[in-house]
C-alpha cells in the first residue's frame, strides 16, 4: 500500500465553525485511505483557533489565505447557505481557480438548501460522510 501526502485546504465561516470542526476531524485525526491508498493528509485551513495573526489589513489576509491555497492539493467548502453570504469563502473560491485547484463542496446533514456559490464553482460535489469526502479527495488529487 502506497502512501500519499495531500494537503487540503477547508473554507469556512468562522460563525459555522461546527461544520469545519467535523470536516476537520474526519480528514485528519484519523488515518485514511481509498481502495489500496493511504493518505497523510496535511490541514492547510485557516481555522478560528489558529488565525493568520501577521494580516494588518484585508489585502494582506487576502494574499495569506490564497498563499495558504496555493500550497494546498484539494479545496473543500460546505455547501451551507452562509457561503451564499461570505466574501471570505468567495475569495478562497476566486483563489481556488486562480491556481487550478479542485474544489470538493460537501452538503451539510438534513439541510434543505445549499449554497448554490459552492455548488456552481465545485469540481465534484459528496453528501455529508466521511467515507464520500475521503472517497472524492484522493480522486480529485489524481486529476
Amino acid at each position: 500500500m502506497s502512501t500519499h501526502q495531500i494537503q487540503v485546504f477547508i473554507s469556512h465561516a468562522w460563525a459555522y465553525s461546527n461544520n469545519y470542526e467535523t470536516l476537520r476531524s474526519w480528514i485528519f485525526d484519523q488515518p485514511a485511505s481509498s481502495g489500496q491508498a493511504s493518505f497523510d493528509l496535511r490541514n492547510y485551513s485557516v481555522p478560528k483557533d489558529d488565525p493568520i495573526h501577521n494580516a494588518a489589513n484585508d489585502e494582506q489576509l487576502r494574499s495569506a489565505i490564497y498563499e495558504q491555497i496555493r500550497l494546498s492539493h484539494i479545496v473543500l467548502i460546505p455547501a451551507g447557505m452562509y457561503a451564499n453570504h461570505s466574501k471570505w469563502i468567495k475569495k478562497e473560491i476566486e483563489a481556488a481557480k486562480y491556481y487550478g485547484k479542485p474544489i470538493l463542496g460537501v452538503n451539510l446533514w438534513g439541510a434543505e438548501r445549499k449554497s448554490s456559490v459552492v455548488l456552481s464553482n465545485a469540481n465534484e460535489v459528496v453528501g455529508w460522510n466521511r467515507q464520500p469526502v475521503l472517497d472524492k479527495i484522493w480522486q480529485l488529487y489524481l486529476k
